[in-house]
């Protein structure tokens, strides 16, 4: 896909590989930035990979090609660290291309790119938005025409149906499924030509047993099916366009995770339409949950990611002694992005590589810990949503591997400082953009100031009802280490709401009816020159798991590393599910204030305007009867409860053959996990804390070899364990208790053995960007 000898087009910008020639032409040839010559090291058991010297040498061969000069560069330096002697070259003289607008969207088959290529079969882009047109054949032939043209002009030779397998969080790239196919068929003369049919785009097959399904599928009975997805356009990468596709089984079971999510989408929409239109409010198109999701990431340098066994097997560090420095001064936080260090360039390189397939990736800043990063995107369609933070979170890993860093998508890659989350704000809008969760609009709108009331109180009954559901919704394994920690709210499924909506919810509940209609407050700061401004009426509380914010409900304990189809699938299950509750109570002749009213009555205890960190509070809350499971396997073990099962299947989002596969798909993710971080862990003291503790003479390592024996003694029960609940009962205690033991004893040798003789990337090296030397430090 390169320009032939001669071409004027040089720099033409498509959706392939060229295009990096347009937007990054230093990034492109150099591929990761060498900023470090590694000198020589005695360490015998650190070597650099063969592959990774020859990437490397031919990076500084294209870039002296490119440049021209050496001049590009500012002078070496001599840099010395704790561990060796490094040489680190500056960064480039000229900065990197911004992360600019022009080309956004390009990539994505949708509004005016789509309608360039559908009027040439008859058609325009108006009919995408109709989610009907792959039923109608003549329009799914027109559209699979349009897109072999377009990828045609964009220099895409493949086609794959993209999906969302179960369990694949934090240890398959991307967290998606695809089988990458050539568009093209032969003529009678066995000559190639492009080829792409409307069977090719609307449906694929491949073996549904291979990927995690809870015994759902079988080496015998394997089948697993794909449909295209019409409310997620269809965007291109690099050579490939990939199809957005929903997965079941030969019987129609989920396989996936967007499947459900469409399902408890629909039930959402339809109970919810059902009680406005009871209400006076008849809503055109479905009702749709808009959500934006804020990704958090952790950055770090390649090389010493390399050098570390437990971030590269499991994402996570299971042993390493805190630095000096940590996140005490909250110096790190919306500190502003340096330059001088790979950071700055892969932030800037993913939002540009974001904007092409058309994700609007608006906010970047520095988070709260060292080496953290945070994107956030605008609001959006809940199903487009969730596959655009998956093609984020595979963005973020690549890019950042091209400029010679590792991005950790973990939620608690480091003990001692805060992790990560990815808060899930949510609300419920119609077809025509009226927010039902934001009072002025929705009364404007419909004319009816008690619909607003009915539909809080309607969701205030679902938090505390089905509040073991938005737990187990959480239970990442990396949310074991953040839940409650000062970082992310604790494992009590409460609702901040704040004091002037209790006090209007407390009035209904007592039989006073009024319009809500909260107004903005005037903030001065205490300085003519300084112009006032305007705020929410209500403040900010970070320690509700749930907080509403004035026209959305932020779910706060949300994982970076999730998938958050299933969250957003229990929300709208039980949004639908309450809403069903209250039509029927309509329907059979109650007044809606009175529901409204009795249902405050009952579920008003989950609503909580305090300090959710208050040590206090989790206690007060079992006193209250608010849901509290500490456990995330506990939360799990609830999915397949009866009050669930019979909730689910009302409204037709999981049978209760899918409930329990999803249950065992949980379970067994979540001990698969501790059990590849204890073996990281043996490996790690066998080969690295046991050498190193041998050859400083600093202690005895029987401490050592004995818990590599514990551990390995808890893996061999879990092992022989067959309950799958008790096995990851089993984990966590392992992981929780005897894993952070073992620790202890490796952190307190690592505080002792000297430096160069510490064969693992430290926490010092690992954490702090803008003070240690970039690029190959080992």
């Amino acid at each position: 896909f390169f320009p032939q000898k001669g071409s004027e087009n040089v720099l033409s910008a498509t959706c392939t590989t060229a295009r990096y020639l347009s937007y990054y032409p230093r990034t492109f040839f150099r591929r990761r930035r060498q900023f470090v010559v590694r000198q020589k090291d005695d360490r015998k058991n650190i070597h650099r990979p063969k592959k990774m010297q020859a990437i490397q040498a031919s990076n500084v061969a294209l870039k002296s090609t490119f440049n021209g000069k050496s001049s590009q560069f500012k002078s070496s330096k001599k840099v010395v660290t704790s561990r060796k002697s490094t040489t680190t070259r500056a960064m480039f003289s000229n900065p990197a291309a911004p992360a600019t607008l022009e080309g956004y969207g390009t990539c994505v088959f949708k509004g005016a790119v789509a309608d360039k290529y559908l009027k040439e079969q008859g058609f325009n882009s108006s009919m995408l938005k109709d989610v009907s047109w792959p039923k109608d054949e003549k329009k799914a032939k027109a559209v699979a025409a349009a897109l072999l043209n377009w990828a045609t002009d964009n220099g895409a030779k493949q086609y794959s149906h993209w999906f969302q397998p179960m369990a694949s969080a934090g240890v398959r790239h991307g967290n998606a499924g695809c089988l990458q196919m050539a568009m093209f068929d032969f003529d009678e003369d066995g000559v190639p030509y492009p080829s792409f049919s409307h069977e090719n785009l609307l449906q694929g097959e491949t073996d549904g047993f291979s990927y995690p399904n809870g015994g759902l599928r079988a080496t015998h009975t394997a089948g697993g099916y794909l449909s295209l997805d019409p409310l997620s356009p269809i965007f291109i990468r690099e050579d490939t366009m990939f199809i957005p596709s929903c997965f079941v089984s030969y019987d129609g079971d989920a396989l996936d995770e967007k499947t459900p999510l469409h399902r408890a989408t629909e039930a959402m929409s339809r109970e919810g339409k059902r009680l406005l239109k009871l209400m006076g409010y008849n809503t055109e198109g479905d009702l749709i949950n808009n959500i934006g999701l804020e990704q958090e990431i952790f950055l770090t340098t390649r090389s010493a990611f390399y050098n570390r066994p437990d971030l590269q097997l499991t994402g996570r560090t299971v042993m390493g002694k805190d630095a000096a420095r940590g996140q005490e001064m909250s110096d790190h936080y919306m500190a502003p992005i340096s330059r001088a260090t790979s950071a700055f360039e892969t932030m800037k390189q993913i939002q540009a590589e974001c904007y092409k397939i058309g994700i609007p990736l608006k906010t970047r800043h520095r988070e709260v810990a060292p080496n953290q990063y945070e994107f956030a995107p605008m609001f959006g369609n809940v199903i487009n949503q969730v596959d655009q933070n998956l093609m984020v979170m595979q963005i973020i890993e690549e890019v950042a591997s091209e400029n010679g860093m590792a991005a950790l998508l973990n939620e608690k890659p480091f003990a001692g400082i805060n992790g990560s989350g990815k808060h899930n704000n949510w609300s419920i809008g119609t077809s025509d953009g009226v927010n039902l969760l934001n009072p002025k609009q929705l009364n404007k709108a419909s004319g009816n100031a008690e619909i607003f009331p009915v539909v809080m109180a309607a969701l205030v009954s679902a938090i505390d009802k089905h509040g073991d559901l938005m737990r187990l919704s959480i239970a990442s394994p990396g949310n074991d280490f953040r839940l409650g920690a000062m970082e992310a709210p604790p494992a009590v499924m409460s609702t901040y709401l704040g004091p002037s909506l209790t006090e209007y919810l407390e009035d209904i509940k007592n039989g006073k009816m009024s319009e809500y209609s909260p107004e903005k407050k005037a903030l001065s700061f205490g300085a003519d020159n300084v112009p006032d401004i305007t705020v929410p009426s209500e403040d900010r509380n970070r320690t509700s798991p749930f907080p509403y914010g004035g026209a959305r409900f932020e779910f706060r304990a949300a994982g970076s590393t999730q998938n958050v189809s299933l969250i957003n699938t229990c929300l709208d299950s039980m949004a639908a599910e309450a809403f069903k509750v209250v039509a029927d109570r309509i329907e059979g002749g109650e007044k809606p204030l009175d529901i409204a009213a009795d249902l405050l009555k009952q579920h008003e205890k989950c609503i909580f305007n305090g300090n959710g960190y208050d040590p206090n509070w989790p206690d007060d809350a079992v006193k209250r009867g608010v849901w509290r499971i500490d456990s995330g396997i506990d939360a799990i073990d609830q999915l397949d409860s009866p009050k669930n099962v019979a909730m689910f299947s009302s409204i037709g989002v999981f049978s209760e053959k899918e409930l329990q596969a999803r249950k065992s798909v949980l379970l067994t993710y979540y001990t698969g996990i501790v059990e590849m971080e204890a073996l990281a862990m043996i490996d790690m003291i066998n080969k690295h804390v046991i050498p190193a503790v041998t050859k400083s003479n600093v202690g005895n390592a029987n401490k050592l070899n004995d818990g590599v024996k514990q551990i390995s003694a808890a893996l061999k029960k879990i092992h022989a364990e067959e309950n799958e609940t008790k096995q990851g009962q089993m984990a966590r205690t392992l992981r929780l208790e005897t894993m952070a033991d073992v620790r202890q004893v490796c952190d307190d040798f690592e505080a002792k053995v000297p430096a160069e003789n510490w064969t693992l990337a430290t926490y010092d090296e690992l954490l702090f960007l803008d003070t240690f030397p970039e690029g190959e430090m080992w």
